[in-house]
C-alpha cells in the first residue's frame, strides 16, 4: 500500500516568499564558486542518484563545478555496478580539498545523526532529504526534508521538472532506480510523487543499464555471509534475528535482512554483524505501520545511533571491545530491547535452521 500522508506541496511548490523551493535553492547558490555534495556512509542508489541529479541542475542552472563525494564503502554488488555502469566520479571523502567558497549540500542523510565522517568544521549550505531522523539543522541556511516522499530521487526529480532542465539518460536511470531502491518490497513505501516521478523517468532511463544493475554479479563473500546468517538465525515469536561476526562488509547485513524477510512466519527481519570496531544493524518489515525506525532509534537508544523508514532501518554501534564475551554481551542487550520493544516474550528464540540439520549437511 502507498504512503496515505500527503504532499504538503502537492497542489503547490511555491514557499510563503513566492518561490519555488527549487528557485531558493539555485538563488542561495549564486554566490559560491563550487558545490560539493555529501551524503551518508555506504552510499546507497537514492544517494547517489540525488547527488547526481542534483549536479547536473547546478551545472546546467548555474555553470558552476561541482563534486560527488563518498563516504566510506559502497560494498553492495547493486550500488556498485550502478557505480560503475553509470561511471560514476566519485571523490572520497577523506580526499576533498575544501575551499574557502565552496557551497556544501548534504543529501538523503541529515547532520550529527552519525551516519557520515565529513568533518563538523565545514558548514553545511544545504540538507535535502526524505528521512525522518532528526538532525541537527542548526545554521543549516537551506533544508528540505520531505518525509512524506519514499526516496530523496523523487525530491530532485521535481527540482528538475520545475526548472524545466532536461534530465539526460544516465541521470534518468540513476533516478530511477533510485526511487525502486527505496519503494520497493510489499506493501510498497511509495507516495504519489514518488509514482509520478517513475513515471515520467522510466522513458528516459536506459532500462538495460538497470537490468545490469539488478543482476549484478555477486561475491564469495556475499554466499559466505549468507551461510553464517542462517546457521546463527533464530526465531522470537514474529521477529527473525541473525548474527554475522565478523561482518565481511558493512552493506552485506542489509543484504541478509533483504533475503531473510521473505520468510513467511516472521514480520521483522534483524542483522546485526561486526565490522571492524563497530555493530552493524539493519532491520526490515513486511507489515504496513511496522515503525522500523523509529523501534532501531528505540532500541540503540544511547548505545549508538540509527533511523529509517516504517519498514526499513539500518544503524551503528562504537565497540569499546571486540573481545567475543564483549560482543556477546552488547548482541545479548540487543536482543533484550528488540524483544521488548515488539511486546514480544523473552524466552528461548528457535533455530530457523536445526542445529541437527547442519550438523548432518557437514557430515555428508
Amino acid at each position: 500500500m502507498a504512503r496515505r500522508s500527503a504532499d504538503p506541496e502537492s497542489t503547490s511548490t511555491k514557499t510563503s516568499s513566492g518561490l519555488r523551493r527549487s528557485d531558493r535553492f539555485l538563488l542561495g547558490l549564486n554566490s559560491f564558486d563550487r558545490v560539493v555534495f555529501v551524503s551518508h556512509v555506504q552510499p546507497d542508489p537514492d544517494s547517489l542518484g540525488s547527488m547526481l541529479g542534483l549536479a547536473h541542475l547546478v551545472e546546467t542552472r548555474l555553470g558552476k563545478p561541482t563534486l560527488i563525494t563518498r563516504d566510506g564503502l559502497i560494498s553492495r554488488a547493486e550500488n556498485r555496478a550502478l557505480v560503475d555502469v553509470l561511471n560514476l566520479d566519485l571523490v572520497p571523502i577523506e580526499d576533498v580539498a575544501w575551499g574557502q567558497n565552496d557551497a556544501v549540500v548534504m543529501v538523503d542523510s541529515q547532520p550529527r545523526t552519525g551516519r557520515h565522517t565529513f568533518p563538523d568544521s565545514v558548514p553545511l549550505f544545504a540538507v535535502i532529504d526524505h528521512h525522518d531522523t532528526p538532525g541537527d539543522l542548526e545554521g543549516v541556511t537551506f533544508t528540505d526534508i520531505r518525509a512524506t516522499h519514499g526516496a530523496t530521487c523523487t525530491l530532485v526529480t521535481k527540482y528538475l521538472l520545475e526548472q524545466g532542465v532536461t534530465v539526460p539518460e544516465r541521470v534518468a536511470t540513476a533516478l530511477l532506480y533510485g526511487i525502486e531502491t527505496e519503494v520497493t518490497g510489499y506493501p510498497r513505501e511509495a507516495s504519489p510523487a514518488d509514482d509520478a516521478a517513475l513515471i515520467v523517468l522510466y522513458p528516459v532511463a536506459d532500462k538495460d543499464v538497470i537490468a545490469q544493475i539488478r543482476n549484478a554479479r555477486l561475491p564469495h563473500s556475499y554466499f559466505e555471509c549468507t551461510l553464517q546468517a542462517m546457521q546463527s538465525s533464530f526465531i522470537y515469536d514474529r521477529l527473525l534475528l541473525s548474527w554475522v561476526n565478523p561482518l565481511p562488509l558493512p552493506e552485506q547485513a542489509a543484504e541478509v535482512v533483504d533475503f531473510m524477510i521473505r520468510f513467511d512466519q516472521v514480520d521483522y527481519a534483524v542483522c546485526g554483524g561486526v565490522y571492524e570496531d563497530a555493530l552493524i544493524l539493519s532491520v526490515r518489515a513486511s507489515i504496513e505501520n511496522a515503525r522500523a525506525g523509529e523501534i532501531l532509534r528505540q532500541v540503540v537508544g544511547k548505545l549508538g545511533r540509527a533511523g529509517g523508514h516504517d519498514r526499513r532501518a539500518g544503524g551503528s554501534i562504537p565497540l569499546s571491545s571486540t573481545a567475543p564475551s564483549a560482543i556477546e554481551d552488547i548482541q545479548a542487550e540487543l536482543r533484550r530491547r528488540f524483544l521488548k520493544a515488539l511486546k514480544i516474550e523473552d524466552t528461548r528464540g528457535q533455530r530457523l535452521v536445526p542445529l541437527r540439520d547442519m550438523l548432518q549437511n557437514l557430515q555428508s
